[in-house]
């Protein structure tokens, strides 16, 4: 009798197991169809914990970040305060010379139009990550070391595929600049993971920083678009200028929590798209409600014990 068991247990787990396959492929399929709405290059990635989940299209493609390098960048800036380097409370300088112009999005800047101030660490954090303020950002990678001081860091996590040269100031003087920062999704969403689920810091700033994902003032239309109302996203959105109809970078990546409480980490970048703007973010709001999906029907799918 128990071989006759194993025998229809093993089954069960094979019948299941191609489902599974023949379900995450018909989730690239349809990642795949969405993708041509945007007109564009699009590249993606999904990681769930405990799951198969596979939502891949050029995960190993170098999009061109935008403002999505403001979460490394906040992420080595709290692992410096945890080994005592910086602290939340110092002060630092936003000095004349951190100023982009002629302009810039920085409510940092529209605040204090001449620099010269003290600004503490948190807030600039607060403001670099929730607001995505280019001034504060710069300023926090400055402080941090610079862009090799994130590199490095990072790359220390086992997240692959993270490649910075430039802070905000660069991007704002170059175009071109921006794909000198790219990040593959296959490492952004290993890092969202490394976030959720194996921090590299303590649960306090860990906290902090989710908390200010979760607030971001940007891109509600983007991951969060789709999403059953009240579901909890944690994400940070990058996002280009648009010259003779090309949009450089329409980027999110973000966790979203599930029903059981998991984290489903998602990175959509779109690149050189010529969609326009309610596109290029409905565009990333439906692979993450497909992501979303599988993940719901492959968990009320597998055999519970």
């Amino acid at each position: 009798m128990k071989a006759i068991i194993r025998i229809a247990g093993l089954g069960v787990w094979v019948a299941v197991l191609a489902s599974a396959a023949g379900a995450q492929e018909n989730l690239r399929v349809r990642v795949m169809a969405i993708a041509t709405e945007a007109k564009g290059e699009v590249s993606t990635a999904c990681l769930l914990p405990g799951s198969k989940l596979n939502c891949s299209l050029n995960e190993m493609g170098h999009p061109p970040m935008q403002s999505v390098f403001k979460l490394p960048v906040a992420v080595t800036a709290l692992h410096q305060v945890e080994g005592g380097k910086l602290s939340l409370n110092q002060k630092v300088r936003f000095l004349a010379s951190d100023r982009i112009l002629p302009s810039t999005y920085s409510p940092l800047q529209e605040k204090y139009p001449k620099g010269e101030v003290d600004v503490p660490l948190e807030e600039l954090l607060r403001l670099s990550v929730s607001e995505s303020d280019n001034v504060a950002a710069d300023i926090v990678l400055r402080t941090v070391g610079g862009p090799g001081a994130v590199n490095e860091y990072i790359t220390s996590l086992g997240v692959v595929g993270l490649h910075i040269e430039d802070g905000e100031d660069g991007l704002a003087r170059d175009s071109k600049a921006q794909f000198r920062n790219w990040f593959e999704p296959i490492g952004a969403v290993g890092l969202l993971d490394r976030i959720a689920n194996n921090s590299p810091l303590t649960p306090e700033h860990n906290t902090l920083l989710l908390g200010w994902m979760e607030h971001n003032t940007h891109g509600e239309k983007r991951i969060p678009g789709d999403l059953p109302p009240g579901t909890v996203v944690a994400h940070k959105t990058g996002t280009s200028g648009v010259e003779n109809g090309v949009a450089f970078a329409t980027n999110d990546i973000g966790l979203i929590t599930l029903p059981d409480a998991r984290k489903l980490a998602v990175a959509v970048f779109i690149t050189n798209s010529h969609a326009d703007e309610a596109t290029r973010d409905a565009v990333i709001a439906k692979i993450a409600r497909a992501a979303y999906n599988e993940a719901l029907r492959e968990a009320a799918a597998t055999p519970k014990h």
